[in-house]
């Protein structure tokens, strides 16, 4: 491994250990995605600091490109705004007027919907 490094060849297991990591971490997201019951919402920096990610809003955002079958329409950005734009923004909208989720003009009311996940191994 020093060789590689001195001669400037990639270490093939650099790669994997990353994509192992995110699929990891994309499995914390979704784990976490799956709490969020009807009725309630939750952002994408909660979402992401309850899989252990602090700083993963934008993680918590990808996994939900790619997973299938979960409730992505729970999910918002921060103080409840539907980040998705045209068709996507309009169904999100719908789907959680269903639910019983009511807006404040384009925002969702948090304060009344915001879904606060449990505090696991933290004091």
């Amino acid at each position: 491994m020093t060789k590689r490094f001195l001669t400037g060849t990639p270490d093939p297991l650099n790669k994997l250990r990353g994509e192992t990591r995110a699929a990891i971490n994309r499995t914390k997201i979704i784990a976490v995605i799956q709490q969020i019951p009807r009725g309630m919402v939750s952002t994408y920096g909660a979402v992401a600091k309850a899989a252990g990610l602090p700083r993963g809003a934008r993680q918590a955002a990808a996994a939900l490109r790619k997973a299938v079958g979960l409730p992505w329409h729970r999910v918002l950005g921060s103080g409840g705004e539907i980040k998705l734009r045209g068709n996507s923004a309009f169904e999100q909208r719908f789907r959680l007027e269903a639910e019983g989720i009511r807006f404040r003009g384009r925002r969702v009311d948090i304060r009344r919907h915001e879904y606060k996940f449990p505090r696991y191994g933290r004091r």
